[in-house]
């Protein structure tokens, strides 16, 4: 891709940006949030139309200006979010557009062999073509995404955030089946956060910030910090800021709590200006205890203490009146109103901060919504944009702020910096950091095992519906946490 520039309206999201991928490598796109990553994957992939710049593929410059164009070109997407029909079954997402021939009934046991043979040939036999994909797991509904990318003959294959929700078993056979297409000549571009990763699995890299060109080069050759340094702007000094915060009085203590097979006999406390942390593999209960405490689950007994009240929240409404808050880990459908605008979700959560006598002062809210996002660092054209139009991570920062200013006693951040950059996660680190110290209970649940150990103060390791450990900021290390949570 070369010197390709994108507007919209008066806000420029590319200018002049290149980005070359070689046959059999994998290429790491860098970037802030906001860097105009997801522009430059959407204009490869058809979705968006390029104002100018050339694309050429094996040497030939090539039209792009639909998604098809892309796929009859060989280029595939892997989205955070993916695109599934989740009734469909496993095999019928494989061959979504290719059911039957033109004019014939399907045959639904080629079509069957045809999907086992594929999944087996990616070392996924396990995954049944006839199970319906809303049943599988996060990790096999990625695979199904792939296989059917694949099958395609997909030449050139993007993977945007594609560890996101994935334990780390499950990564590390993605990083397998990476390196096995990469062997089979695919060029694969890879969009990601953590540096980790990127310097594990790529060959080379492109960084940009602000919608420009940065640098570019073979990650052998750079070090951590350079491209940190190149994305943000700065040096990082601390990725996990220091807190001076003060344990006060308990504020929500749990016991015994039940609720389903995923949250058994569940007993915690935390208190004023702790950070507490839930650590575990995916599906080992920590979203289904939280969501059963905030009312979003039914909870089948128990007791939920709150202020030195016992309450019984049916609904989060009712947790949200009495000053607990839960950030939810699926802010697209969770946690955001994505069709309303970035005030409107600001500010919903707050609404006795910018109204007087039940009318909306609008100064005032647009004052009190520019000063919390510019905290956050959050990268807007309007505040009166679709929470849509904006990137994953400035999303997020959308609905962290919408609990930040919620005044709450106790806040829930189940995931908080997922798909978020570092210079960013700092950013927010230093907000919880600010929270603890004003007294607020803080929880943190989290997949991110440094994230755990970095930012809390105590964390509770949890497998299979349990807990399986309860472990001192002085005692928390990746060993203790992978062995308490294998347990169960």
């Amino acid at each position: 891709m070369e010197n390709i520039s994108k507007h919209f309206g008066g806000t420029r999201a590319l200018n002049e940006v290149s980005v070359r991928v070689e046959p059999g490598e994998i290429h790491a796109l860098i970037g802030e949030n906001g860097a105009g990553k997801s522009t430059l994957i959407k204009i490869l992939s058809g979705a968006y139309t390029k104002d100018q710049g050339t694309i050429r593929i094996d040497g030939a410059p090539v039209s792009i200006s639909s998604p098809l164009d892309a796929k009859n070109l060989g280029v595939a997407v892997i989205y955070q979010e993916f695109m599934l029909a989740p009734d469909l079954s496993v095999a019928e997402n494989i061959f979504i557009d290719r059911l039957s021939e033109k004019g014939k009934l399907i045959n639904w046991k080629k079509l069957n062999s045809d999907a086992r043979e594929r999944l087996e040939g990616l070392g996924f036999g396990n995954i049944s073509p006839q199970k319906k994909v809303g049943s599988l797991s996060v990790a096999h509904q990625q695979i199904v995404e792939i296989c059917k990318c694949l099958t395609r003959n997909a030449k050139i294959l993007i993977l945007d955030e594609p560890t996101a929700v994935l334990t780390v078993a499950e990564i590390e056979k993605l990083f397998r089946l990476i390196g096995f297409l990469k062997e089979q000549g695919v060029s694969i571009l890879f969009v990601s956060h953590h540096m980790n990763e990127i310097f594990e699995l790529c060959d080379s890299y492109t960084v940009l910030k602000d919608g420009c060109f940065v640098s570019t080069g073979k990650v052998k050759d750079v070090h951590n910090d350079d491209l940190i340094h190149m994305m943000i702007g700065r040096e990082l000094k601390n990725m996990y800021p220091e807190r001076n915060a003060r344990k006060g009085d308990v504020v929500l203590r749990v016991e015994n709590l039940n609720a389903g097979d995923r949250v058994r006999n569940i007993s915690f406390e935390v208190c004023a200006g702790e950070v507490l942390g839930f650590s575990g593999l995916v599906g080992s209960g920590r979203t289904e205890t939280l969501r059963a405490v905030f009312g979003v689950d039914k909870r089948d007994s128990g007791k939920i203490v709150f202020l030195g009240e016992e309450v019984d929240f049916k609904e989060p409404r009712d947790a949200v009146k009495k000053g607990l808050g839960y950030l939810s880990e699926n802010r697209k459908t969770l946690g955001l109103l994505v069709n309303q605008s970035i005030r409107i979700n600001t500010t919903m959560s707050s609404l006795g901060k910018v109204t007087r006598r039940g009318f909306l002062k609008h100064k005032k809210e647009k004052e009190y919504v520019k000063e919390l996002l510019s905290k956050l660092s959050t990268k807007y054209g309007s505040m009166e944009d679709d929470v849509s139009s904006l990137s994953g991570g400035n999303q997020q920062k959308i609905s962290f702020a919408k609990w930040v200013s919620a005044d709450c006693r106790c806040i829930v951040f189940d995931e908080p910096t997922r798909g978020v950059d570092v210079g960013a996660k700092v950013e927010i680190y230093e907000i919880i950091n600010s929270l603890a110290e004003q007294g607020v209970a803080v929880i943190i649940i989290s997949s991110e095992m440094t994230e755990i150990i970095g930012m809390c103060d105590r964390a509770l390791i949890m497998a299979q519906g349990r807990i399986t450990g309860e472990v001192g900021k002085e005692f928390l290390n990746e060993d203790t946490i992978i062995k308490l949570a294998m347990e169960g």
